[in-house]
């Protein structure tokens, strides 16, 4: 499931994100969401998020639970 819609993602879940100096690479970070920083309830780009570890990116995968 991709990250473009807010409704899909919720602080607690696992995700998948680019980060701002990783966007010309499209490294991935995995990383469980601690607050969800979009307001508005979609972005073509992903939904930004800061993950438990502090990192802030935007949402490019969410992780279902087989992925773990």
């Amino acid at each position: 499931m991709d990250g473009k819609n807010r409704k899909n993602i919720q602080p607690g879940i696992k995700v998948s994100i680019v980060l701002k100096e990783d966007q010309r690479t499209g490294n991935l970070t995995e990383g469980i969401v601690q607050n969800i920083l979009t307001s508005s309830q979609f972005h073509p780009h992903g939904i930004k998020v800061r993950l438990t570890s502090g990192e802030v990116g935007r949402v490019k995968e969410i992780l279902t639970s087989e992925d773990f």
